[in-house]
């Protein structure tokens, strides 16, 4: 523990040229008089490690002096190739990899590049989750999966399924983070199928001891492309005619799944005797038209539609055509000025 601290001390002092105790002892989470130990212990074994004393003073190295300690291991390597996801680090315990790599890069570097690695972090950031979502805690087994998932290592995994406990040997072989959430991409043992679990339903993770081939024609990216559009298109189940404005068409990608609008859109049928010419925003109006749209259900599909307001006229089916005529009915009636301006609450 000592030893990779020092080494560390080493590596600020050669990337920073100068720091202070306080600041030293904040970076590698001691005392100051820790940080006074082991710049003793430095200079003793031959580190040539200077104290500057008075009020600005600190530490630093003399005469140049680089150090060779600076070789990556395959951990940090790894990581350092995420180190702009830094969410994504600390879920799965890579952070301090991360860091440690970060570090041996910047004192490799010659002295005019030494700072490239804050440059960047302070101009370019990932931000995972979604708009309005709080980000959600860390999966419990996200650690031992994606441990076994850098070593290629076989486990057995229990997981909440439908409200029971399934447990599953697979070949854990990626990970992916999508809107905050995380997913183990997986093939079953003796030759199974590749499938997709969310971390966080996964209640144990078990390794067998035994490591497994990789398939190196796996692409991950590849994989997940083709497994979530085939979860979007799956989950559509229902469908629904519409009548659209110009607007309405417009719009409509914006409040529903995007993939099923474009699609939708590009078998848009016109409205027979349809008159084109601008619309409320003054654009181009090529007049109303009739799309067909795969929606997740009737109930989700009133509340995408609702957004789309009056460039949307629902034809089929009656059932939910009915319930938007019963909303609208609704809202015209709290909006009614016919008696005047509402009263102020508590007056009505």
């Amino acid at each position: 523990m000592r030893a990779a601290r020092l080494i560390k001390m080493v590596l600020l002092l050669q990337t920073r040229r100068a720091m202070t105790g306080a600041e030293l002892a904040a970076e590698l989470e001691v005392s100051e008089r820790t940080v006074s130990r082991d710049v003793l212990a430095l200079s003793e074994a031959g580190v040539p490690v200077y104290a500057d004393r008075g009020r600005s003073g600190g530490y630093r190295l003399v005469g140049g002096y680089r150090t060779g300690l600076t070789g990556i291991g395959r951990g940090e390597a790894e990581a350092l190739f995420l180190s702009g996801v830094p969410s994504a680090l600390r879920d799965m315990g890579l952070a301090d990899a991360a860091s440690a790599a970060r570090l041996k890069v910047s004192a490799a570097l010659v002295p005019e590049l030494s700072d490239a690695h804050r440059s960047a972090a302070q101009r370019f950031h990932l931000d995972a989750p979604g708009w309005w979502q709080p980000p959600n805690d860390p999966p419990e087994q996200l650690p031992a999966v994606a441990d076994a998932v850098w070593d290629d290592r076989t486990v057995r995994l229990r997981y909440r399924r439908r409200g029971t406990e399934v447990e599953r040997e697979l070949e854990p072989y990626g990970l992916v983070l999508k809107a905050g959430v995380w997913y183990l991409a997986a093939r079953v043992t003796d030759g199974g199928d590749r499938r997709v679990y969310r971390v966080d339903r996964v209640t144990g993770v078990e390794e067998t001891g035994e490591r497994f081939v990789r398939d190196e024609e796996f692409d991950l990216p590849a994989f997940w492309d083709e497994r979530s559009v085939a979860f979007a298109r799956s989950i559509l189940r229902d469908e629904v005619k519409l009548r659209l404005t110009a607007t309405g068409r417009r719009r409509l990608r914006h409040v529903t799944d995007q993939r099923a609008a474009e699609e939708a859109l590009e078998r848009a049928e016109p409205v027979p005797g349809a008159v084109a010419g601008q619309d409320v925003a003054g654009e181009d109006d090529e007049g109303p038209a009739v799309v067909v749209l795969p929606v997740e259900s009737l109930n989700v599909a009133y509340t995408q539609l609702l957004a789309l307001g009056a460039e949307c006229e629902v034809l089929e089916p009656p059932s939910l055509r009915a319930r938007f005529r019963e909303t609208g009915m609704r809202m015209a009636a709290l909006h009614d000025d016919v008696g005047g301006p509402p009263a102020p609450d508590g007056q009505r």
